[in-house]
């Protein structure tokens, strides 16, 4: 998981290197990042295979909403999701996030929301085929 969250991280620094910025120990934070994530009740962890390698995962995490918002439900965030390679975006990566979907639903969320990159065209093509739209961008700027 970490070699792969590495893979998008470089290609995500290249969309936005101030936000995206890739610190230089990157990959063993992660690994302790998602051993935190991983111990935690409320996060859901899917992983892919094709043949004998990784080829994706998926991390959604319970939350409540603020109340601002009040979706009616737990809200289930995807922020660590990822394929490689990129190709794999719609079997691999429809399987995961159908999958974490349900997971989700099973345990109450009533919204998910999933993290992606402007830049990154394959993913927000999936986001789109299944049914996701767009509630907000970030804009940043260096001051």
């Amino acid at each position: 998981m970490v070699a792969i969250a590495e893979t998008k991280r470089v290609e995500y620094e290249g969309y936005s290197p101030v936000f995206w910025r890739k610190a230089p120990d990157s990959s063993p934070k992660q690994e302790l990042y998602l051993q935190s994530l991983l111990a935690s009740p409320d996060v859901m962890a899917l992983v892919a295979q094709v043949g004998d390698r990784l080829a994706g995962f998926v991390i959604g995490a319970l939350t409540t909403a603020p109340p601002v918002y009040n979706p009616g439900g737990p809200v289930c965030i995807v922020d660590d999701f990822t394929v490689a390679p990129p190709e794999e975006w719609r079997p691999v990566g429809g399987a995961l996030l159908a999958a974490v979907a349900r997971e989700a639903q099973a345990r109450g969320a009533v919204l998910m929301v999933v993290v992606c990159a402007q830049r990154d065209q394959a993913k927000r093509t999936l986001l789109q085929e299944a049914a996701c739209v767009v509630a907000s961008e970030w804009y940043v700027r260096p001051l």
